[in-house]
C-alpha cells in the first residue's frame, strides 16, 4: 500500500473513532459501487451521515474542507442517495445528510480534526 493511501487509511481510522465518540453508529465503511466510493456511513439519532475524509499534513495546499467542491458534494449525495436504496431498510424513515472531516497533521492520529456537519 502507496504511503499516501496508509496516510488517508489512517485519517479515516481517526474519523470514526471520532464519530463513535459522539454517539454515531457506523454502519459502513468504504463502500463503493459504480458511481464511486463513500468513506465513511453512519447513524445518529435518525439522521444517514455519508462522511467524506480529507486528510493533509498541512494547510500547504489549502484547507481538506477546500477539496470538496460542488462537483464532488454533488457526487456525495448521489452516492449517498445509492447507497439508501441498497440498503433501503436500514434507510427506512432516515434523514441523509453531508458531512466532511478534515484533519491536519504530520499524524493523523493526533492531527487537528475539524467536523462539518450538514453539507449542503
Amino acid at each position: 500500500m502507496a504511503a499516501k493511501d496508509i496516510f488517508g487509511r489512517a485519517g479515516e481510522d481517526r474519523a470514526a473513532e471520532h464519530l463513535n465518540e459522539h454517539d454515531y453508529q457506523i454502519l459502513a465503511r468504504n463502500w463503493r459501487c459504480s458511481q464511486g466510493e463513500i468513506d465513511i456511513i453512519a447513524e445518529r439519532a435518525g439522521v444517514i451521515c455519508v462522511v467524506e475524509v480529507k486528510t493533509r499534513t498541512s494547510l500547504n495546499f489549502g484547507h481538506p474542507f477546500d477539496a470538496v467542491d460542488d462537483r464532488k458534494r454533488e457526487r456525495l449525495w448521489r452516492l449517498g442517495y445509492a447507497w439508501c436504496r441498497d440498503h433501503a431498510e436500514l434507510a427506512k424513515n432516515r434523514v441523509l445528510r453531508v458531512d466532511v472531516i478534515g484533519i491536519v497533521g504530520a499524524d493523523p492520529r493526533a492531527g487537528a480534526l475539524e467536523h462539518l456537519v450538514d453539507l449542503r
